[in-house]
């Protein structure tokens, strides 16, 4: 992918204001592909004292909003599902999200959650919608009548 694409994506992304809201980074991204993180903090902490489950949700369905996005089809979730594993150890955790198949109107994706030792902590799994829309995302914008990625 083009650097000066993936910035743009990356910039669109930035926009999430309930992403930006609970500290959610979109660290990288390319065709059926993205990567974000969240620094745990206090807030992200439920009574037990550790990371609400909620949190980690949050950062696997932005990662899974920005992969299936990335080829420039605007693309919402109309199904997921969140299996937690094990509670996180660090201060980052990781959301890698992959496209595992993409059609004209739908599309599913795999997302692993990870600690900063590496271990998965949660499997996502999110089935997409195409919308017939084109994200344009140099201009910063969403247009009607999508026929092919932008």
């Amino acid at each position: 992918m083009d650097r000066n694409l993936e910035k743009a994506i990356i910039r669109f992304f930035e926009r999430d204001r309930f992403a930006q809201f609970v500290g959610i980074e979109l660290i990288r991204v390319e065709p059926g592909f993205a990567a974000a993180r969240m620094e745990i903090t206090e807030k992200h902490l439920n009574g037990l004292n550790i990371v609400q489950g909620g949190a980690i949700y949050t950062l696997a369905d932005f990662a899974f909003a920005a992969a299936t996005n990335s080829n420039g089809l605007a693309t919402v979730g109309i199904n997921t599902s969140i299996t937690y594993l094990k509670a996180p150890s660090g201060k980052f955790i990781t959301a890698e999200a992959r496209e595992i198949s993409s059609g004209k109107k739908i599309c599913g994706c795999d997302v692993n959650v990870t600690d900063e030792d590496g271990s998965i902590i949660a499997k996502f799994i999110g089935t997409g919608y195409r919308k017939n829309l084109a994200i344009d995302f140099i201009e910063g914008k969403v247009l009607p009548s999508a026929t092919k990625p932008v």
